[in-house]
């Protein structure tokens, strides 16, 4: 079993991953309660999706049949440049190339190298786009803790990563989780969030957050109690971990796919505006901002600028 485990960690460490943590599959009853709280209350919005495959979240035996362990990955993607100060703000994960199909290549090659080197075993990676409680298997292998921004913070590096998960059957060794909460009193977090969407006891209201309004809402209008908050946010919001004291030890990324598309980092607002749709599909052909559509950033550009 050790040796298994270490040729997970060494492997995860070759193919780019910052970290890797191990813990045993089983049911998370806690976050189940706290899941279905946060539900009933709408937290959610229009995020439909949410409330769909609710079993499979908290049980991974039903993504995997016999699974034993849950492998979290964590991936870098603090960028090393900052766009130009008038630039419409695009998030820093959004910036290179869509990071799902960038980890799902990782994830593909990591189980074809234990099935190569272990033998037989079955195994699916997640990329937050499944339904798996990716921040509470990250804590529970010893990565970090969940600040009050809802984010994993690690002590090391800060917060600016994306999460991977794989499940698989084979039993491995496995961490211990991570129990101190490194926030203490601070709340520069739910101080700074233009939107008031950061709640007490780590609950984030997802229907308030700029995130939620610039990506995940296919309406095309916003409501106007939100004019004049999303500090010229266009496509998602860091704000709740720039201001985090621990992403001060934060490191640019080695992954070369996460370079910036040298659009984002330079369009002027007026430059957006006048992008047509064919142009912004070959543009963001491979990044996050397809997600939203060229429809949905015009109405974004409008909103931020109060027309």
């Amino acid at each position: 079993m050790h040796t298994h485990t270490h040729f997970v960690k060494k492997t995860a460490g070759r193919l780019g991953f910052s970290y890797c943590g191990i813990t045993r599959a089983h049911k998370l009853e806690e976050d189940a309660v706290r899941l279905e709280k946060w539900l009933q209350k709408g937290m959610h919005g229009r995020m439909q999706y949410m409330e769909n495959y609710f079993d499979l979240r908290i049980d991974p035996s039903k993504l995997v049949p016999g699974a034993r362990t849950v492998i979290t990955l964590l991936l870098n993607y603090y960028p090393a440049q900052e766009q130009q100060p008038e630039a419409p703000k695009i998030s820093k994960y959004a910036r290179g190339r869509d990071y799902h199909e960038v980890i799902r290549e990782k994830l593909k090659e990591l189980i074809a190298e234990m099935q190569g080197h272990i033998g037989e075993i079955q195994g699916r990676g997640f990329v937050d786009s499944a339904p798996v409680l990716e921040r509470t298997w990250a804590q529970k292998s010893g990565l970090g803790w969940i600040g009050k921004n809802g984010n994993l913070i690690t002590k090391q590096s800060g917060s600016f990563y994306f999460i991977a998960t794989l499940i698989t059957d084979l039993e491995l060794e496995y961490d211990d989780p991570f129990v101190k909460d490194y926030c203490g009193t601070c709340t520069k977090c739910i101080d700074a969030c233009p939107t008031e969407a950061i709640l007490p006891d780590k609950v984030i209201d997802g229907s308030k957050c700029i995130s939620y309004f610039t990506i995940e809402l296919k309406e095309m209008i916003i409501p106007d109690a939100m004019k004049g908050r999303f500090d010229n946010w266009m496509f998602g919001c860091d704000t709740c971990q720039d201001v985090c004291p621990w992403n001060r030890f934060s490191k640019p990324y080695d992954e070369t796919s996460f370079a910036p598309i040298p659009e984002i980092l330079n369009l002027s607002t007026k430059e957006w505006e006048l992008m047509t749709e064919e142009s912004f599909k070959t543009i963001f052909k491979h990044s996050p901002l397809k997600r939203t559509k060229w429809k949905g950033i015009q109405r974004n550009l409008k909103f931020i600028s109060g027309a």
